[in-house]
């Protein structure tokens, strides 16, 4: 019989990788953000291979009585997670460095259209309408804002406001 006690190294690991890698992800730095991912895969990856059990013989018919072999299920479920993992870092690294060439930096802002929204619910102003009938979506897109092309800044960083929209701090702009 196969010993399934783990090991409290491990889950300690476990949990050092797992913990870090989520208070990372918590960043608002997209290069935070891919090493808190990797941190939390490889945090699942070693509690995978906890949860499959003592190492044993080469999973192979014939090598040796069946209850000596290794589980190869934890061991293929691990793989595949590191080429999951890679692809999605690839994805969010590829993001990042857009960002980096478009705002010189890296950093998840926040979005223009919640912001007012918010300020909005909180003056009270929110919009009557329940459902999305009366609408009329040549008007929206034309009422909506282009927030890609060249605007000078004020601050120096971040999409500018409306003259409607208070800025962070509640005052007008």
């Amino acid at each position: 019989m196969i010993d399934m006690t783990p090991n409290v190294t491990l889950a300690i690991v476990v949990g050092v990788l797992v913990g870090t890698g989520v208070y990372l992800l918590l960043e608002r730095s997209l290069s935070r953000v891919i090493i808190g991912v990797t941190l939390i895969s490889n945090g699942v990856n070693v509690l995978m291979l906890i949860a499959g059990g003592a190492a044993g013989g080469p999973p192979l018919v014939g090598s040796g009585p069946p209850e000596d072999m290794a589980d190869p299920l934890p061991q293929a479920m691990v793989l595949t997670a590191i080429v999951i993992n890679l692809g999605l870092t690839a994805f969010v690294l590829a993001m990042a460095y857009r960002s980096w060439q478009l705002h010189g930096h890296d950093e998840v802002q926040d979005d223009l259209e919640d912001r007012r929204i918010a300020r909005r619910a909180e003056r009270g102003a929110v919009d009557k309408r329940a459902d999305d009938v009366g609408t009329n979506l040549a008007i929206e897109a034309a009422e909506a804002r282009d927030e890609t092309e060249e605007v000078p800044l004020i601050t120096g960083h971040g999409p500018q406001l409306g003259a409607e929209d208070d800025d962070v701090t509640g005052r007008r702009s």
